[in-house]
């Protein structure tokens, strides 16, 4: 995990201020990938209970408008973050306890960035969502 200097220099490189509030956010999205924006502020507010939950909601979005992390939200999901950014990853979803985890291009290089038909977009990035039942809730089915 990177560390207090390294966030300090990524929020520089995006020309934003370093404060405690968003050293605390960009800490707590890289330590729990894919957490909501409730668990989010639980841990921010385990490091900074002055801090507000609207603070921790405009840290979010600029963090995110600098392309530091990266909301998603799967169907029927609410809107969660990650850390890992600048590359084309998907994501699988457990059907059963919503669990999330990252999925590289099944292939490598990115393909599924060249549409059959872009309809003349400029497509820059591709979003795929794979559902299914995580191991663990297979395991707890099998077993009930």
């Amino acid at each position: 995990m990177p560390t207090t200097s390294d966030f300090e220099r990524v929020l520089r490189g995006a020309t934003l201020r370093v404060t405690r509030p968003r050293l605390a956010v960009l800490t707590a999205v890289h330590a729990h990938p894919h957490a909501d924006t409730v668990s989010i502020f639980g841990a921010v507010r385990r490091e900074l209970p002055e801090v507000s939950q609207q603070a921790v909601y405009d840290v979010l979005h600029a963090l995110t408008a600098a392309g530091l992390v990266r909301r998603i939200q799967p169907a029927g999901s609410v809107a969660r973050y990650e850390a890992r950014v600048g590359d084309n990853h998907h994501h699988v979803v457990c059907r059963s306890c919503g669990s999330i985890a990252d999925v590289d291009c099944a292939v490598g290089e990115a393909p599924c960035l060249t549409a059959s038909d872009d309809q003349g977009f400029s497509v820059d990035e591709a979003e795929v969502t794979y559902w299914g039942i995580c191991p663990e809730c297979v395991t707890a089915a099998a077993n009930s």
